[in-house]
């Protein structure tokens, strides 16, 4: 194989992996119709940045002469446009999990025309192993550098690349020189995790444990093409906090001063925390440095800005993750000041950052965004109006089922007023009521734990937004009302009629001939 760029020995310090530089243009060329393929990325950090493109003009190239062309993508969780917008508009994918924020491919998914599997980031990487999905023809893997033994020093995210190495039949290398060289160290991958019945205790007993190595490892006689690239991650940056996100955080850290004074938590040091990402979560996390807390630990799926500046303040001592997810303003801080956050912060494999018996077993509260929940507590983290994919649970479920708290978070409306985050029940659901401990909006937080469903019903109404307030209350009571109305309270040929009301009039508020 050869280029006709330099080869940066800098990054490329190995000679076996050096003989096997070729442009983007070779590499991609390689992969065949109806691949699958498993890409690094992770909420838009550490995701291809050059084999992409060149697949969607290979793509394009092939639907032009006539010819089929699709390929299956498997990721981490989200990557970006320049792979999951530009694959789709070049409608070069057949199928993709386990979860993407791209709003190219979000028509494709809602439409029909790409097939979409929504699954537990904690699940994919074990259940590919165990056969339940595809064989992966492909892994398609941005690093930051390969050393002198051919270690593979991983770069923004680990997400599933673990998996990917070692599940596909070839694999194409990206060596990212964007990414700072000094990453090398930060990561933590754990190569003991089998399938079972060879499956065995995985011995992280907390937050701080690195129990793996720092690097990820290949059969070079796997690697057909390593590519060296320069571009910089899906850097989202992130808008100011308003004061309904504030609201937000704030009623997070009464619930958890609430929680320290009945001794569920510890006080001043509460549990290794998770959450998830976004606005709402950069001011939940705010709202833990205002609240006074020092020495935190958390144990996350993302790092994003809000985290970041806790570390810097000494909030939080050490943040375990898979992925760093920073705004452009805040990636400049990391990369000026890499040594120091080194310290404070491990990467690794989403099969250990999101396991559900890790989660349980250190007692992780775990918080996360939400589009609905009902009234008696279910959740719907995925489908607006019940049937239009949105991103996917993500890591959600993972954290919430596990979670020694189960934290939900939302604005009490969206669309200007015109949709409830509390409904009579929700028009999907992706975490039901048992797995669902807090609801919190800008309204206050609804502690459901020990409550009965009527009792929750109550609790929920109480921090709706004033506007809906009497419109639940109204159909909680007539259904309660009905003769036999059972333990859950529901008017079935009501039960999604908010939802319907959207759909006809563009608002769920009642009109006033209703």
């Amino acid at each position: 194989m050869s280029t006709n760029e330099a080869i940066n020995t800098d990054r490329i310090r190995n000679e076996a992996f050096r003989s096997k530089v070729v442009s983007a243009d070779e590499a991609a060329a390689l992969i065949h119709d109806g691949a699958s393929i498993g890409f690094s990325g992770f909420v838009g950090a550490g995701y291809p940045k050059a084999i992409p493109d060149s697949l969607a003009k290979h793509a394009a190239a092939a639907h032009e002469r006539g010819e089929h062309f699709q390929v299956n993508v498997y990721t981490g969780a989200s990557t970006d446009h320049a792979l999951d917008g530009i694959l789709a508009e070049s409608e070069a994918i057949a199928f993709r999990t386990p979860f993407s924020t791209d709003g190219s491919l979000r028509k494709q998914i809602n439409n029909g025309s790409v097939r979409y599997i929504d699954t537990h980031l904690s699940h994919l990487a074990q259940q590919v192993e165990e056969g339940f999905f595809d064989h992966l023809d492909f892994a398609v893997i941005e690093v930051s550098g390969i050393d002198e033994d051919g270690h593979l020093i991983p770069s923004t995210s680990l997400g599933n690349n673990k998996t990917w190495l070692e599940q596909a039949d070839k694999v194409i290398l990206e060596v990212n020189e964007w990414q700072p060289e000094q990453l090398n160290g930060i990561h933590d991958v754990y190569y003991s995790v089998d399938v079972p019945p060879h499956r065995k205790p995985i011995p992280l007993v907390g937050a701080t444990d690195r129990i793996g190595v720092p690097y990820l490892e290949v059969d070079l006689d796997k690697v057909v093409a390593v590519v060296e690239t320069g571009g910089g991650d899906r850097n989202t940056k992130f808008t100011p906090l308003d004061e309904v996100s504030k609201a937000i955080g704030d009623n997070v850290v009464k619930f958890f001063k609430q929680e320290e004074e009945a001794g569920r938590l510890p006080k001043g040091k509460l549990l290794p925390l998770q959450s998830g990402i976004g606005n709402v979560a950069n001011a939940v996390l705010a709202g833990l440095e205002t609240g006074g807390y020092k020495g935190l630990e958390c144990f996350s799926e993302v790092i994003q800005d809000g985290m970041l500046g806790l570390i810097k303040s000494g909030t939080v001592e050490v943040a375990s993750a898979t992925a760093l997810s920073l705004s452009p303003d805040v990636i400049d801080e990391f990369r000026e000041n890499i040594d120091f956050y080194n310290k404070h912060i491990i990467l690794r494999p989403q099969e250990i950052s999101n396991n559900p018996e890790l989660i349980r077993r250190i007692g992780v509260v775990a918080m996360n965004g939400m589009l609905e929940a009902d009234i008696y507590g279910n959740v719907n983290s995925t489908h607006v109006m019940g049937t239009k994919m949105m991103n996917g649970i993500g890591g959600s479920g993972d954290f919430a089922r596990n979670g020694y708290i189960s934290i939900f978070l939302s604005p009490s409306v969206a669309k200007n007023g015109d949709i409830s985050a509390i409904v009579p029940f929700v028009s999907h659901v992706d975490h039901t009521e048992h797995d669902t401990q807090v609801i919190v909006t800008e309204y206050g937080f609804a502690d459901l734990r020990g409550k009965t469903p009527r009792e929750r019903a109550q609790a929920l109404i109480a921090i709706a937004h004033p506007s809906y307030r009497a419109q639940l209350q109204d159909y909680f009571d007539r259904a309660n009302a009905q003769p036999n109305a059972g333990q859950t309270p529901h008017i079935l040929p009501e039960a999604l009629s908010w939802h319907q009301r959207f759909l006809d009039t563009g608002s769920m508020l009642q009109g006033e001939a209703e």
